[in-house]
């Protein structure tokens, strides 16, 4: 691994591809708030030679992967449980059976959070997810004494290429052709509407791993990007990431954007929103503060540029309502969602015939690469935990990213 002159985002691919982990006792940055990342010293645990880790994913067990992370603490045991159904529904905690729970005491669930009285004995959680907005409220996740954790960094790249395609889909109207292919219909040549995106603006709400290589994309394409955080990023010290990074993406030094905005009020967004954007990306973690985000009041401010509005984080976030409206009257130009509130969104959703949007069913997480990525932080925090140092994507409860 490449070693930077400032601390910068965690360099860590899959283990499976030839690359490797950071040392365990290298010392981190700074706290990025808008990344849904921290580095928190963790409670003191025993040996890990106890310790009992579970892990649900809708795989079969990886049994290079298990065989390693036993190597590297002895005395650890792991339970892999495939939580996928023959009909590829997921399987209910609950009905895995007392001998799959006890003495549980590290977890990795790709599921729901499973009931309070099977996480007794739990103490460490790691997330595949970037969000925790299932969590909140549950007395595992209430009790500072457990440790979240989450899977940030592991969607970045992927989520990045779905925005992009979406973007670039609508902007060059591939949908359109799509639809005259299915009767051969040959469109003649006529006054160009394409805008090309060396001149396009990108505004990216929630500057986290996701928003980090969305803008990396982004400006390898001409675009200039402007970043909103929860909390100021006023010095280069603030801007750097900490986060788990797959190499060769994201924005680990906050170099990308030409313009930074923060805060919490609407106001703030309403501001932030009104810097003629040509498409704004929601990439922040659904809370209190966050939910309904865009209604109308936003989608005005949007009309003056017709901004592109892209939702890869959750349906929450959006007033769908004012969204359909928004396309209806042409106040923008186009969406695209891969979230939805509710999930699935039933076949009679007044969404599914708005104009100038793409629905995709909440996919763009999904690429062969995230297992691996997810298996990669969670090697790197048990490595962490076993060696007393700090942990890497340390869930912020009060912020709930």
């Amino acid at each position: 691994m490449a070693r930077m002159s400032k601390p910068s985002c965690l360099i860590t691919t899959p283990s499976s591809l030839g690359l490797h982990f950071p040392n365990p006792t290298e010392k981190t940055g700074a706290i990025p708030a808008a990344a849904g990342s921290t580095m928190s010293a963790p409670p003191e645990l025993p040996s890990m030679s106890n310790d009992v880790l579970l892990i649900f994913f809708f795989t079969e067990p990886n049994d290079e992967w298990i065989s390693r992370v036993k190597a590297k603490h002895p005395g650890l045991e792991i339970r892999w449980v495939n939580i996928l159904n023959p009909d590829h529904t997921f399987k209910k905690p609950e009905s895995l059976g007392d001998e799959v729970w006890k003495g549980v005491t590290l977890l990795c669930p790709f599921i729901q959070p499973p009931p309070a009285e099977l996480l007794s004995t739990v103490r460490f959680v790691q997330l595949p997810s970037a969000g925790v907005d299932r969590w909140p409220g549950h007395p595992t996740y209430e009790n500072e004494k457990v440790v979240f954790c989450s899977g940030n960094g592991a969607h970045a790249p992927q989520i990045a290429e779905w925005v992009i395609a979406s973007w670039l889909s609508h902007q060059h109207h591939f949908t359109r052709y799509a639809e005259q292919m299915k009767t051969g219909q040959w469109e003649p040549p006529t006054r160009s509407t394409v805008q090309d995106s060396t001149a396009a603006r990108m505004g990216v709400l929630g500057y986290g791993a996701i928003g980090r290589q969305c803008a990396r994309v982004a400006h390898a394409m001409g675009m200039e990007v402007y970043a909103y955080t929860r909390s100021e990023k006023a010095t280069p010290e603030k801007r750097l990431d900490d986060s788990y990074c797959v190499p060769g993406t994201g924005d680990p030094d906050g170099l990308v954007p030409s313009k930074w905005f923060h805060g919490a009020s609407k106001d703030a967004i309403n501001n932030f929103l009104a810097q003629d954007l040509d498409i704004v990306v929601l990439s922040l973690p659904l809370t209190k503060e966050t939910k309904g985000l865009l209604s109308h009041e936003q989608f005005e401010i949007l009309s003056k540029k017709k901004t592109f509005v892209c939702n890869i984080a959750r349906g929450g976030h959006l007033d769908q309502t004012a969204l359909i409206q928004a396309l209806e009257s042409g106040k923008i130009r186009g969406a695209a969602l891969d979230v939805t509130d509710p999930e699935p969104l039933p076949s009679d959703h007044a969404l599914w015939k708005a104009p100038n949007l793409l629905i995709t069913p909440h996919v763009s997480w999904q690429t062969q690469s995230l297992m691996p990525r997810i298996l990669d932080i969670l090697e790197l925090n048990l490595d962490r935990l076993g060696a007393g140092q700090p942990l890497i994507n340390v869930v912020n409860r009060q912020l709930h990213y």
